[in-house]
């Protein structure tokens, strides 16, 4: 049964797998038709095997290595890109730089994890490094001083936990960012693209709007680091997953978040541009909506709005 949960695709990757061996054999217009057949049996199975999702398969898929990263986003959404590095140190966990979206000027930061061994290596798995955090306040105090919108992708399994890490800073590192973002006066967009790991996440997700994919987790802990640590057994991560209501429908429920924005069939990893297109409306209409608030307003809601945050109830037991 475990099994069978972790690998709820398979069935999807076997139909994928038979198109494209017709797809390679000569047949005509039979062939044309069966290949038509599977491919509208594909995309039903997609819809129904995605709308039923568990906690921990979502968080599977959040984690998925062909979900769009940060530069996939920035090179889909915006352009004239430039990205900083901050010091001679710099963490490629974390990119950030400026754009134009719909001909105005704004911010990007946001995690990247890397595609092959290599990119993942340099990446650091996207876990950003104390010079990281430095890098992408950098970035927010020159989006202040140019007032210019930012807007933030997390995706991330959590803050780098090494030894080097600590010792330079990391927790002070995040403690400024999140500082640095309650205090900006311009727009900030957040979206939570795959993986919101911890104080890594929320390093750079302090904003006047936070949004969600629908696939995507946002947690102060993985399933597996929860379960090793109230049963003492990783196995268990599943029945974590459930109990610390992790995704997208349970954070909107709670007031984490303020939208969800919807995903493909399969997934945003199925096809980045979809993704791209739709994630873009709601970038455009939070944007739109926030410039009409006064700065001073914009920064006290923020503010009122995390303040908020951890609300709980009182279970009874018999």
């Amino acid at each position: 049964m475990a099994a069978e949960e972790d690998d709820f695709e398979r069935p999807l990757r076997e139909l994928e797998k038979k198109i494209e061996e017709l797809s390679g054999v000569p047949g005509g217009d039979d062939r044309a038709d069966e290949i038509e057949r599977l491919e509208r049996r594909l995309q039903t199975l997609r819809e129904e095997v995605y709308a039923r999702l568990t906690p921990w398969q979502r968080a599977l898929v959040a984690r998925h290595p062909k979900r769009p990263y940060t530069l996939d986003y920035v090179g889909l959404l915006f352009s004239d890109f430039v990205e900083i590095h901050g010091d001679r140190k710099y963490d490629p966990a974390i990119v950030a730089g400026f754009a134009t979206y719909k001909g105005a000027p704004i911010a990007v930061i946001g995690h990247q994890k890397g595609r092959d061994t290599r990119e993942k290596v340099r990446r650091n798995f996207g876990m950003p490094r104390p010079e990281g955090y430095r890098k992408a306040v950098r970035l927010m105090d020159l989006a202040e001083r140019f007032q210019r919108p930012l807007f933030t992708f997390v995706d991330t399994p959590g803050a780098y936990p090494g030894k080097g890490a600590e010792e330079r800073g990391q927790a002070e590192a995040i403690a400024v960012s999140l500082r640095t973002m309650a205090r900006l006066s311009v727009p900030i967009v957040v979206t939570v693209t795959g993986e919101g790991g911890s104080g890594g996440a929320l390093a750079i997700a302090v904003g006047d709007r936070v949004l969600m994919l629908e696939h995507a987790v946002y947690s102060v802990i993985s399933p597996e680091g929860c379960a090793a640590i109230l049963w003492s057994d990783q196995s268990k991560a599943k029945e974590a997953a459930r109990a610390m209501r992790i995704t997208a429908p349970d954070l909107k429920e709670l007031d984490i978040i303020d939208a969800i924005v919807p995903e493909p069939a399969g997934g945003a990893q199925a096809d980045h541009a979809k993704q791209a297109t739709i994630l873009g409306e709601h970038l455009m209409a939070c944007l739109e909506e926030l410039r009409t608030v006064a700065p001073a307003e914009r920064v006290e809601a923020r503010y009122q709005k995390f303040r908020r945050m951890g609300v709980f109830g009182q279970a009874k037991f018999f």
